[in-house]
């Protein structure tokens, strides 16, 4: 439970609100619209994907929004199919100002589409001054910044339960070849090693994208990103193989290869956290940490813990992340509020109140990690800011939906296909160019 704040102003902050400008250097722009409700009696409505406990932690942000400029806020969860939503909203004449993009490819999409308004120089200041290049790159197209990177997720991340560790005897391992050797002394200790949520196809792009950015290198991963290499490549094939050396080995996988394929992303969670354990580890993002915690009671840095993916083949530990963008809309009725709106997502005040209410991390490097509730996630935010350009985004996201990002289709499903059946990755690797291909150019 966060704490109630009654103000998120220091003295040198409450000066910038009034004058509406930068007037404390380092922390660059401070907030939208001024202190003095300046945009009272205005309305922003926003869309995004949120729901349940994370809709609810960001309707905490709308509010302090409202309590600094007086404009009022309404938000729509979109579901999953951001893009399609968006569209008929924009078709049907009820653009929403604001929308919380979730993927590189669809803000991408939008801009082609000329439905976003470039952001303000006070949010682009904010942007260069507090956040990593990289997240600039990813919230710009055609050399315009379209959208502010408000929440992060570090996707690099293995959780897994100290006690079953402790109990076979292990450490948390720096190599993916020791990852695996770890996990079948966790094995026959008499728990699975590894819970994995093979039902929903993006977690297994996930696993895909880790070990081939630590294999392969940034270079090669931006490359495939942008479909600049072809799937068919020689790396593409090594990284599945890698990776087809868990998904082909029983021992290691809680059900085997049907178990993890009938397993959604909160059930693997439930299979190493839950009241029945039925493996050791489970990876997936930091957002495991919130299944974990709010889901099946487990206490964060104590009987829940996480170690970094760790490296593959001599290659630097990976960090893959993802993230919410948050855009304006040409089309929106009120896109001068929703501007208002970024300006202030920009700034470290507004990050911390999702912070301390938990289940969020922020690319901001102004954002005191103290405003975190947990060491662990303290640890998190400090290796994803850290990390700086070194982060790359999923990967997936990317890609068009049609091939990163739609259930039983494209990555998606060929990466369960791969897990069912990882006899051959190099036929893997050619299904995957097609769909790609037939993608990017559609």
């Amino acid at each position: 439970m966060m704490r109630r704040r009654t103000t998120l102003l220091s003295g040198c902050t409450a000066l910038a609100l009034a004058l509406g400008a930068t007037a404390c250097g380092g922390s660059g722009p401070v907030a939208a619209g001024g202190g003095d409700k300046a945009l009272n009696g205005q309305t922003v409505t926003v869309a995004g994907v949120w729901s349940g406990s994370e809709q609810k932690n960001f309707q905490k942000v709308l509010d302090a929004f409202t309590e600094k400029t007086g404009a009022k806020t309404q938000f729509t969860s979109t579901g999953d199919n951001v893009s399609t939503v968006v569209g008929s909203k924009i078709e049907g004449g009820n653009a929403p100002d604001v929308v919380m993009v979730p993927q590189v490819g669809v803000l991408q999409q939008f801009a082609a589409k000329g439905w976003l308004t470039p952001l303000s120089d006070t949010t682009r200041k904010s942007v260069e001054a507090n956040y990593a290049p990289v997240w600039k790159t990813y919230g710009s197209v055609g050399g315009a910044l379209y959208g502010l990177y408000f929440k992060a997720a570090h996707k690099s991340t293995v959780w897994y339960s100290p006690d079953a560790l402790t109990q076979a005897g292990v450490k948390p391992p720096a190599t993916y070849a020791d990852l695996l050797k770890a996990g079948r002394t966790v094995s026959d200790s008499g728990l699975a090693a590894f819970s994995v949520a093979g039902q929903d196809g993006w977690t297994l792009t996930d696993w895909f994208e880790n070990v081939y950015l630590s294999q392969a290198g940034p270079e090669k991963y931006d490359a495939l990103a942008a479909h600049k290499l072809k799937w068919t490549d020689a790396s593409v094939v090594k990284a599945l193989t890698t990776l087809g050396e868990l998904f082909k080995d029983k021992q290691l996988i809680a059900g085997g290869q049907k178990g993890a394929l009938n397993t959604d992303f909160p059930g693997s969670v439930e299979k190493v956290f839950g009241p029945k354990p039925e493996a050791g580890m489970v990876y997936e993002g930091d957002f495991v940490a919130g299944v974990a915690k709010d889901q099946f009671g487990r206490k964060i840095g104590q009987d829940a813990n996480f170690f970094p993916f760790p490296a593959v083949d001599g290659g630097d530990a990976p960090v893959v992340s993802g993230g919410d963008a948050a855009v304006v809309l040409k089309d929106g009725k009120n896109a001068k509020a929703g501007m208002a709106l970024l300006e202030y997502l920009a700034t470290p005040e507004a990050a911390a109140v999702w912070a301390e209410a938990g289940g969020f991390l922020s690319p901001n490097k102004k954002l005191d990690l103290a405003s975190y509730g947990d060491d662990v996630t303290r640890a998190t935010a400090k290796s994803l800011v850290d990390a700086g350009d070194s982060v790359r985004f999923d990967m997936s996201d990317q890609a068009p939906a049609a091939f990163g990002g739609t259930k039983g289709a494209g990555e998606w499903k060929l990466l369960q296909d791969f897990l069912r059946d990882p006899s051959d990755p190099k036929a893997t690797a050619a299904q995957l160019e097609a769909a790609a291909a037939k993608a990017y150019k559609g």
